[in-house]
């Protein structure tokens, strides 16, 4: 599995160097419409007009979104090919969901880096809209295991749930989207944060002794670092325009690990208390 994964993030790593070669200089993007940090920038990072990559570090970091979702892609195959021992983990019981996550973080990488790269309006609006997908996945994967618990006490595994979450998803993503510009992405950002604490202080009060909550715990703590080094990159007080390591390259970094650390939260869980065994 680590092989495979690795493999196709290799790859993926070669075509994007290999495209910054070929269009090294040429400006790529100058028929897009441009969006206003091109010429004020709101991160530190040094930018480059005329690159394929305007801003570098904060375009390759997004592969660390990527990553998560390729190895969320890996898990949903290997546990497609378990036998399943009902009542057990709700998530490896389900890997459409794994591969809805999966596709979410993909699909943040991606969005995110086109932003990064080009600097353009689009590219803003699929960044913050994408940001959105993994959360809601994971809120799905809460309720997922939840709507089992309370409602379907005869635990099979050709349950459905995941379609409706499918679409719910869908549908949700693409109104964020469409109304990208008229709401607080902070604000929507929060809540469902939010919801995902409850969540998890609900698991850590009455079922405990079930998850791994040093991954919760990783989680927590490495989205509360990225948003403090998000707020000192803003402030331009984190690092000089051409160093490396970037603190909005960090944030991507950072919050790709809060999402993994999640996931495998979710993958800890051990039994849920009070489910049947199918006969």
């Amino acid at each position: 599995m680590h092989v495979l994964v690795l493999a196709i993030f290799g790859f993926i790593i070669l075509a994007l160097f290999a495209a910054t070669v070929h269009y090294q200089g040429e400006n790529f993007w100058k028929d897009w419409l441009e969006n206003g940090t091109l010429k004020h920038p709101t991160y530190t990072e040094h930018i480059y007009p005329s690159d394929f990559f305007r801003t570098r570090s904060n375009t390759w970091s997004n592969c660390a979104y990527i990553l998560v979702g390729l190895y969320a892609f890996a898990f949903a195959y290997t546990d497609s090919k378990k036998s399943i021992n009902f009542g057990e983990n709700e998530l490896i019981q389900s890997p459409q969901l794994s591969i809805l996550f999966g596709l979410s973080c993909c699909c943040l990488g991606f969005c995110s880096g086109l932003f990064h790269a080009s600097l353009s309006r689009l590219g803003q609006h699929l960044d913050v809209a994408s940001m959105y997908p993994p959360l809601l996945s994971c809120i799905a994967i809460f309720m997922n295991r939840w709507i089992k618990y309370i409602f379907i006490k005869n635990n099979t595994d050709d349950s459905k749930l995941w379609i409706i979450f499918y679409i719910l998803i869908t549908v949700m993503s693409y109104y964020l989207y469409k109304f990208k510009w008229s709401m607080s992405a902070f604000k929507v950002l929060t809540c469902l944060i939010s919801i995902l604490g409850i969540f998890g202080l609900i698991d850590y009060l009455f079922f405990r002794h079930m998850f791994c909550f040093k991954w919760l715990m990783l989680s927590v703590l490495a989205l509360v670092s990225a948003r403090i080094i998000w707020l000192r990159d803003v402030a331009k007080k984190f690092s000089a325009p051409d160093f490396l390591f970037q603190g909005h390259a960090l944030w991507h970094v950072l919050t790709a690990l809060s999402l993994m650390s999640l996931y495998f939260y979710l993958r800890s869980e051990s039994a849920m208390p009070i489910t049947k065994q199918k006969t």
